[in-house]
């Protein structure tokens, strides 16, 4: 018997083993999930996130059995017009995409255009999730705003951001992040979350000197939306770096649903893991 994950973190890190900057080879990367869907931290741990592009390679045949039923999430990274057929690359292998995930504009373009064209596809899907990613600059209000009326029409849509990337301007500040988490949250709209959140508690990268927000304090914060906290009250919680004030919000809330935030992409699931295990959020005993 092993130890359950508390309710409020089930599936909270979805598996990014090959993406930056862990980079692990597709073969490890297929083997690595399976030993973390069967651990005893399972409950924790979202579908395995692939590139469109492998997939169109046919990068995974010969890695999976058909019979075994492989989940993953469909990272678009060949251009929305090709999703359609990455999405049939994947039967051959028994393969079934949980969620698509695409960007819909680079930084400065008008989201607008590459949103309709995912909703698009969003509309011709049995229920897979599609989460567009939206950049934190021009024209982002306005895509939620279209995010929240397809969703409302009965699109299984929601939205995506980036929290980190390989220069200072991809961090969003603790109150730019809270502002897009009171949008989604006056919008009922969820939202995922990517780059960036390598730890649980806010901290400086001694390498790069860029701040990282930290995915507990992203937790507490959007449990604070959702309760009817402001951008103000958000951003400070965001910006904490007392693992005690960060960390009590989740302990109060451990045995409910998360609100809101779908959960985050992470190249490693052991770091989370190790970290929620010493913020005391998950209790890493456990009996074979």
């Amino acid at each position: 018997m092993s130890t359950q994950v508390p309710r409020l973190l089930s599936g909270l890190v979805d598996d990014a083993a090959v993406f930056p900057p862990g980079n692990a080879p597709l073969p490890d990367a297929v083997t690595a999930h399976r030993t973390h869907r069967t651990a005893w931290y399972a409950d924790m741990v979202g579908p395995l996130l692939l590139p469109a592009s492998e997939i169109q390679r046919g990068s995974l045949s010969g890695l999976v059995d058909p019979a075994e039923g492989l989940v993953i999430g469909l990272i678009g990274d060949t251009g929305l017009d090709q999703l359609p057929q990455a999405l049939d690359a994947l039967a051959p292998d028994g393969v079934t995409a949980r969620q698509i995930e695409a960007p819909v504009a680079k930084r400065g373009e008008d989201p607008q255009p590459g949103l309709s064209e995912l909703m698009t596809l969003a509309g011709r899907l049995d229920g897979t999730a599609v989460y567009a990613e939206i950049p934190l600059t021009f024209g982002l209000m306005g895509a939620l705003d279209t995010l929240a009326e397809a969703r409302a029409a009965g699109l299984s849509v929601a939205a995506k951001f980036r929290t980190g990337g390989l220069a200072a301007e991809l961090f969003p500040t603790p109150a730019e992040l809270a502002a897009v988490i009171c949008a989604c949250r006056d919008r009922k709209l969820p939202f995922k979350l990517t780059a960036g959140l390598h730890h649980a508690i806010r901290h400086r990268d001694p390498e790069t000197g860029f701040n990282h927000h930290g995915f507990v304090n992203v937790l507490g914060a959007t449990l604070a939306a959702v309760g009817g906290a402001e951008v103000d009250g958000v951003a400070e919680l965001l910006a904490a770096t007392d693992p005690v004030r960060v960390v009590e919000p989740a302990r109060a809330h451990r045995d409910a649903e998360r609100p809101l935030w779908v959960g985050y992409g992470s190249c490693s699931i052991s770091e989370p893991l190790t970290d929620l295990i010493r913020l005391g959020l998950v209790n890493g005993g456990y009996e074979a």
